[in-house]
C-alpha cells in the first residue's frame, strides 16, 4: 500500500512539475500562436504521440468498449476542450495572479464532487492540508501583487477560471469510472484526441493555418516541449496518479504549479526569488503531505 501512495503521488509530482514548466513555455509561446491554435497543437501532439506509442508497442491497449466511447468523449470535451478554452479566455479578462488562486480551488471543488459522488470523506488533516495549499498559493501571489478591484471583466474572469478548477476537478472523479476498466494511458489517449478533435473548429476559426507561418526555431522547440512533456507525459502521470489516490488527494497537486512555474521562471527567465517565496512553498509543500499521508488502517 506504501508503494501504491508513493507512485502516485510521485507521479502526480512530476505532472506538476511538467505542467507548471509547461506555463513559461506556454508564456512565452502565446506571443506568437493564438492560445486555441496553441493547445491544439500541443493536445493534438501529445494526442498523437500517445496513439502513435499504443498502435506500435501496446496494440490491445486501444481496443476499448463501444458504449464506453460517448464517456471517453465527455472526459475529452471537460480536460481537452473546456478546460483550455475557459483557461485561456479568463486570462484575457483577469490578471495571472488572480487566475492561479482561483484556480487553486480546484482541491474544494474535487472534495465537494467526490464527496457527492463517491462518498469520499475527508479526515480533519485532509481538510487542514487542502486550506494550506490554498494559502501557501496566496501567500505568494499575495506578495506578486494582486489587483482586487471588481470590474465586471475581471469578475468574469475570476468565474471562468473557477469553472477550469471544477473541469479540472469533475475530471479526476469522472476517469476514475473509465480507469476501473481502461489503463491510464487508454483513458488519456482517448481523451487527449477526442478532446483536440472537438477543440480544432475553433482553432481553425482562430487561424491555425496561418499560425503555422508564424512558427520559427524557438517557438517549435516550445511546441514540442508542450506536447511531448506539458502534453503526453504529463496527461498520463496525472490519469495515472488518479489510479492510486483518490481524486482530491490528485487535485491538490495542481497548487504545486504556480510554485512550480515561479521557480522555472527564475531558471530560465531571470525572475526574482524571495524569502516570502520560500514560506508559500514550504506551506503548499505541507499542505500536500497533510493530504496525502497514508491514514492509519483501522482494524474491523
Amino acid at each position: 500500500m506504501i508503494l501504491h501512495n508513493f507512485s502516485g503521488n510521485l507521479a502526480a509530482f512530476l505532472a506538476a512539475v511538467l505542467f507548471g514548466a509547461s506555463v513559461v513555455a506556454t508564456r512565452v509561446a502565446v506571443q506568437e500562436i493564438p492560445p486555441l491554435n496553441l493547445a491544439v497543437l500541443r493536445f493534438g501532439q501529445g494526442g498523437l504521440l500517445l496513439f502513435l506509442y499504443l498502435f506500435i508497442s501496446a496494440r490491445d491497449l486501444l481496443k476499448v468498449k463501444r458504449h464506453d466511447l460517448p464517456f471517453l468523449v465527455l472526459l475529452g470535451a471537460i480536460l481537452f476542450t473546456i478546460f483550455p478554452v475557459t483557461f485561456n479566455i479568463s486570462l484575457r479578462f483577469t490578471e495571472a495572479s488572480r487566475g492561479a488562486l482561483m484556480l487553486a480551488t480546484m482541491p474544494i471543488w474535487s472534495a465537494w464532487i467526490a464527496r457527492a459522488a463517491r462518498k469520499e470523506r475527508l479526515v480533519p488533516r485532509q481538510v487542514a492540508g487542502i486550506l494550506k495549499t490554498f494559502t501557501g498559493v496566496g501567500i505568494v501571489l499575495a506578495e506578486r501583487g494582486l489587483n482586487w478591484q471588481g470590474t465586471t471583466l475581471a469578475l468574469i474572469g475570476d468565474g471562468l477560471m473557477l469553472l477550469t478548477a471544477f473541469c479540472g476537478a469533475i475530471y479526476g472523479v469522472l476517469a476514475q469510472r473509465m480507469l476501473a476498466h481502461y489503463s491510464a494511458l487508454t483513458v488519456t489517449t482517448y481523451a487527449m484526441v477526442f478532446g483536440t478533435l472537438l477543440l480544432f473548429p475553433a482553432a481553425l476559426v482562430e487561424g491555425l493555418p496561418q499560425a503555422f507561418e508564424r512558427i520559427e526555431v524557438n517557438i517549435a522547440v516550445l511546441i514540442l516541449f508542450l506536447g511531448i512533456f506539458g502534453g503526453a507525459l504529463g496527461y498520463f502521470l496525472w490519469t495515472f496518479a488518479l489510479t492510486r489516490l483518490t481524486p482530491t488527494q490528485v487535485a491538490v497537486y495542481v497548487n504545486v504549479n504556480p510554485m512550480v512555474a515561479i521557480i522555472w521562471g527564475a531558471v530560465l527567465l531571470a525572475e526574482k526569488i524571495t524569502g516570502i517565496f520560500v514560506v508559500g512553498f514550504v506551506t503548499v509543500v505541507v499542505g500536500v503531505m497533510f493530504v496525502n499521508w497514508p491514514r492509519k488502517i483501522e482494524p474491523e
